[in-house]
């Protein structure tokens, strides 16, 4: 069995590149490779790093994230994916994942209270499709640098709820410094309940990563945290 600590390499060292780097070093993690935008233009030495890598984290823009998992794949190197925005290409390069043997883990939250509130939103869906009186509706908060909207998040949470067979719409709100909020409320003449999520700091984030990272080495496939979770059948 080896002893050598685990190799990652991160794409993209804003915020959240930041907050994994810091967070690796403090588990034991080794980074072989931090690369930004600049240092990705540079193909073959991009390839040649990840090349050292057991796994890779990636963290930019909706524009950057194709690329980047392409990047991957031509490195043979895993990737968990955190930026969202860019998933109307998702089933292409699920497709071109599974062609070429590689591993790539996407999600649009990497933290467990949202996989949680999924699945409540899930549950919640199935009760309220036999249930009249009540509208359903999404709230999202996020940092005003948060480029898409809505959130990935919330696209997951209206998924779950689209069991309930009513229309969910969202309202997305950017302000400040928020790491995340999520709502769900559930709205009747009388009552009201809610679901949320609220994100204290991008740690969670980064956590989350680390852990889908650890999880995704020796796969091959295309993945999401409810199969690191083990609620991929919920």
């Amino acid at each position: 069995m080896t002893t050598e600590p685990p190799r990652i390499a991160i794409l993209g060292m804003g915020k959240m590149g930041r907050e994994v780097d810091a967070l690796a070093g403090e588990r034991g993690i080794e980074v072989v490779a931090r690369l930004d935008e600049a240092d990705i233009t540079d193909r073959g030495a991009a390839i040649a790093a990840l090349g050292n890598a057991e796994v890779a984290i990636e963290f930019t823009t909706p524009a950057s994230a194709v690329g980047n998992v392409d990047l991957c794949l031509a490195a043979g190197c895993p990737v968990v994916v955190g930026t969202t925005g860019w998933y109307d290409a998702l089933d292409d390069v699920a497709a071109r994942v599974e062609a070429s043997g590689g591993a790539l883990l996407w999600a649009p939250n990497f933290s467990v209270g949202v996989a949680l509130v999924r699945v409540l939103c899930q549950r919640a869906a199935g009760l309220l499709k036999n249930i009249e009186g009540f509208d359903v509706r999404i709230t999202e908060t996020h940092h005003a640098g948060k480029l898409d909207a809505p959130s990935g998040t919330a696209l997951l949470l209206k998924e779950a709820l689209a069991a309930s067979g009513r229309d969910v719409p969202i309202e997305s709100v950017r302000i400040a410094d928020v790491p995340g909020r999520h709502e769900v409320c559930i709205d009747g003449a009388y009552e009201q309940v809610t679901l949320s999520h609220e994100a204290r700091s991008r740690r969670v984030f980064a956590d989350g990563a680390l852990t889908a990272a650890m999880w995704l080495r020796g796969r091959k496939g295309v993945f999401t945290m409810q199969d690191v979770l083990g609620m991929e059948g919920s």
